[in-house]
This record gives structure tokens, sequence and C-alpha cells, in this order.
């Protein structure tokens, strides 16, 4: 059975980065060696980097908000790579991690936070949707997608990801009434980072929220989310299942945010130091270099060009935002209906005369 009991999640790497056995998960991570894990590692840490930059950038007025991910890493990356490049992830607006995984380039994957573009990256070039800002809506979308890989006889699948607060919008619900009736090839995979921006998971659910979903006819996982290894198995366990035709399967990644829900949030004010203090001796980042240090796969030098290489990439995306151009001021007509029509002309025309009526009378 997929279901784990109330209150116990899978683990396979503790806190203090030992190696502990999971029957039934074991398996799924067999191939993964000391190189597989150093390359998981490596996308942590570069996600990780990735992030810190952005909220530096935010800080500093380069870009508008930024929904941060620290603490989140293994979650998403352990996710990621459990997946085909062919098969489909609808997200959040917090998946950053997941989209450079997939392969983003930076620059659209900065670029709708500074307001240079209405949704990012083109969701074929990596096989991800665009962000999701309405909570839960992207599980509806996942879903959907799912049946038309069964009506086109693929054996690709879709997943969606959330946080915990989305479970209890009627989205998410209804997605899950439609995948188990539908049997849809598709991954339901919560990181549950304890808090619905200021508002505790307790407020919400009292009890596990992987138990809600065999209520619909899905089996569940519940998973250490700051286990990278933990996860991949139990989204390797999903998917087999997905392309199998057995149906969608609900993850429950138990995790932390540790920093703020986005960069205009001040968590101090709902949760404590010690709270806080308690999640970081969870780190996902320090549990897989423990266990890599541990087991004689991670030196000096590996450490070094690890920590060179993501600060590579940090100086690519800050380099990225600032070379970005502010957008022509009419252009955000350009997009709003797949065919031109007088309505939008008129606002278009409205607009552009106001814009006249300033000094120069310049649209820029």
């Amino acid at each position: 059975m997929l279901l784990t009991h109330s209150g116990e999640y899978v683990q396979l790497l503790t806190p203090r980065g030992e190696r502990v056995d999971a029957p039934g998960f074991d398996p799924w991570v067999a191939d993964i060696g000391s190189a597989e894990l150093r390359s998981l590692y490596e996308d942590m840490l570069i996600s990780r980097r990735l992030d810190t930059e952005a909220t530096a950038l935010q800080r500093q007025g380069e870009i508008g908000l930024w929904p941060p991910l620290l603490g989140q890493e293994a979650a998403q990356v352990g996710s990621a790579h459990a997946l085909r490049q062919s098969d489909f992830v609808f997200g959040s607006y917090r998946e950053n991690a997941v989209a450079y995984c997939r392969g983003v380039d930076l620059t659209t994957m900065i670029s709708v936070w500074r307001g240079n573009a209405n949704a990012g990256w083109n969701p074929y070039d990596i096989s991800m949707a665009a962000p999701a800002i309405i909570i839960g809506a992207q599980t509806l979308h996942a879903v959907g997608y799912a049946m038309g890989c069964d009506f086109d006889a693929s054996d690709d699948i879709s997943i969606a990801y959330f946080g915990d607060g989305a479970t209890s919008q009627g989205d998410v619900n209804e997605a899950m009434v439609f995948a188990a009736s539908y049997a849809a090839p598709v991954i339901f995979f919560c990181q549950n980072n304890q808090y619905a921006i200021s508002e505790p998971v307790g407020v919400q659910a009292t009890k596990p929220i992987a138990d809600r979903a065999p209520g619909f006819g899905i089996p569940s996982i519940r998973v250490d989310g700051n286990d990278v290894l933990a996860v991949f198995a139990a989204t390797a366990i999903a998917a087999d299942r997905a392309r199998s035709g057995n149906g969608p399967t609900f993850i429950e990644a138990v995790t932390y945010r540790m920093g703020p829900h986005t960069t205009s949030d001040d968590p101090t004010r709902y949760r404590s130091d010690d709270e806080l203090a308690e999640w970081r001796a969870k780190d996902p980042l320090d549990r897989v270099e423990r266990y890599l240090t541990r087991i004689g796969a991670l030196d000096d030098t590996e450490t070094a060009r690890i920590s060179e290489h993501s600060d590579t990439v940090a100086r690519e995306l800050r380099a990225a935002i600032r070379a970005l151009r502010p957008p022509e001021p009419l252009s955000f007509f350009d997009n709003v209906f797949a065919e031109p029509n007088r309505h939008l002309a008129r606002q278009r025309s409205q607009h552009e005369a106001y814009l006249a009526s300033f000094d120069g009378g310049e649209l820029s």
C-alpha cells in the first residue's frame, strides 16, 4: 500500500545525514549513486543561491516581488528529477527550483517579477506551464492535460504542485474528483510548508493532509519533504503508477518555508524564533552534504566547484535582470485577445492619447 500511517512519513536520509532503510522505497533510488546524489545536491544549492539572489534583487528595487522557496529545495529538486522531460508540470508561483531543473532560461524566469512579461517562460520550451497565481487553479489544468495524454495514448503524465493552503480550495478537491473518476495519469504534489501565508497548517487540517486523498479514491504518500532521496522515490513511484494506467497519486511533502510567503510578508509576526531554529536543524541541503561527506563523495575541491557554479548562475541571473529593457507602454494590449477587436482598439487609442498628454508626448 502507498498510504502511510497517519502522522508518519517516509524518510531515507535523516537530518544528521544518515541513510536509513525504507522498505518499498529503497529500490526506487537504487540507481542513485554518489555522482547522482551530488547532482541533486548541486541543483539544490544552485536553487537556493538563485532564490537568495532574487530576494536581494527585490530588496534593491530591481524586481517588484519574489516568492522565496528557501527550505523547500529537496521537495522541488527531488520531484523534478524523477520526471521525464516530456512530462508536463503545472506549478504555483514558488516552483522556481523545478523550473531551473527543467532548464528554464534565467531571463524568462525573472522577467515576470520585474514586470517585463505577462507570464514568464514559454510553457512548451520546458514542458512546464507558466506560474499560476490563482491558488489551486493549476490542479484542474494538470488533470485536463493528463486526461489528454490518455486520449492520445501517450505514457506521458502531468504533475500539479501546490501548497498546504491550496488544499482548502474547491479547485483542488474538484481536480481530485475528476482525476479519480477518469484514472487520470497525474500526480498531486502538495508541499506542506506549514503556513498558508500567515495561517499555520493546523488551522485547516487537524490530521495529515495526505489522509484526505483516499477519500477521493486516490492513494497517498506522506514523505519527509526535506529529504531529497525520499521525495525522489515517492515521485518515481507515483509516476510509474500513472504511466501504468493506475491513475493519480497524492504526495504530501512535509517541509518548511524558512523565508517569508513573499518579500512583502513579515513572518516574524506569526512564528517564533524557536520554531524556525527547529526546522533549520532539518535543513534539506545540510543532510545531503553530511551524507556525501560521510561516504567520502564530497571533498573541498568538489565543494568549491559547486559553490563557484552557484555563484556564476547567480551572476547570470543578476546580469539578465539588469539587461531587461522596460516594456513598451502600449504592449500590454497585444495579448489580451487572440484576435483584435474594436473595443480593445478603442481602449488602446485612449491610453495612447493619455500617454501623449504628458510633457514631451513621448510613449516611454
